[in-house]
């Protein structure tokens, strides 16, 4: 939330060096904060992402007040701001079996460490449908081998557990038999040489970019067209509602803090109207 200030801040001053700390919040009143609604609007920037921005100004406004900066009323008359409503499609695409099957293909093709680390990432991430800084963020101490499971680290610090298909289990083991035990990152990087980059002794941890560059790097190799980290996750989700998972089950398997969001995710609607309009029958062209 600190980068929606910092934006607010900018936007407030004209100064584009602003931040948001240090700014007098509390003196604003109704007549700023719906004028600073129309601005943020008028950037151009998605519904969503103006919604967050509100949030972040509603959050600094009732902090003001709880500090004793601002009465009740005035903290309720300028946080009263209304969401911007949209409706959108959901963005990325289903990323479909033959697909990771060619990438898996790719990744065995590379003898050295980098293909077996890839290869127990890509099947990480498409039977878990984490995302790539929750995939950045495992330890080796996250994995139960045992259960075939995986400690998350998910937004706002919440943990949960993510299991394993018997085939990721396997293409985990042949890569920590190169990693070794030592406590650390899970996945690490590797250098052009061959060797496992290590810091203070341990493996050394990966960004959740260097996640997605690898998944781009094996995809192109495999001539697959391009998907990202969170078009696993959206496959994840999509087969396990398709497979009659009830929605709570799913929701709890992915880290989602509200049903809503993972139901954003159900392809069911969208293959009932499909088969909807496959019902209906096209007249030939024939001459009255």
């Amino acid at each position: 939330m600190a980068g929606c200030l910092d934006r607010i801040a900018r936007i407030l001053t004209g100064d584009q060096t602003a931040t948001g700390a240090g700014q007098p919040w509390h003196l604003l009143r109704y007549e700023h904060t719906v004028r600073m609604r129309a601005l943020l609007i008028g950037q151009g920037w998605s519904p969503a992402h103006v919604n967050k921005h509100l949030v972040a100004l509603r959050r600094v406004l009732r902090e003001s007040w709880r500090l004793g900066r601002m009465t009740a009323e005035e903290y309720q008359r300028a946080a009263d701001l209304p969401t911007v409503q949209h409706t959108r499609l959901p963005t990325g695409s289903h990323v479909p079996p033959e697909v990771v099957a060619a990438v898996l293909a790719v990744c065995e093709a590379d003898e050295g460490p980098a293909g077996l680390r890839d290869a127990a990432l890509v099947a990480v991430l498409y039977s878990t449908g984490c995302r790539r800084a929750e995939i950045a963020a495992l330890g080796l101490a996250d994995y139960d081998p045992a259960a075939r499971s995986l400690r998350v680290r998910g937004k706002r610090d919440r943990e949960r557990l993510a299991y394993l298909t018997g085939a990721a289990v396997a293409r985990l083991e042949r890569w920590l038999a190169v990693r070794g035990g030592t406590a650390g990152a899970l996945f690490c990087p590797i250098g052009r040489t061959g060797r496992l980059r290590h810091r203070d002794g341990a493996p050394a941890p990966m960004t959740g970019q260097a996640v997605a560059d690898i998944i781009r790097r094996r995809l192109a190799a495999a001539g697959a067209s391009r998907k990202t980290p969170h078009d696993f996750r959206r496959t994840f989700i999509g087969e396990l509602l398709d497979a009659g998972v009830d929605l709570a089950t799913a929701q709890a398997l992915v880290g989602h803090a509200s049903p809503a969001t993972t139901a954003r995710y159900d392809r069911r609607p969208e293959h009932r109207r499909r088969e909807a309009v496959d019902r209906l029958i096209l007249p030939e062209a024939r001459p009255l």
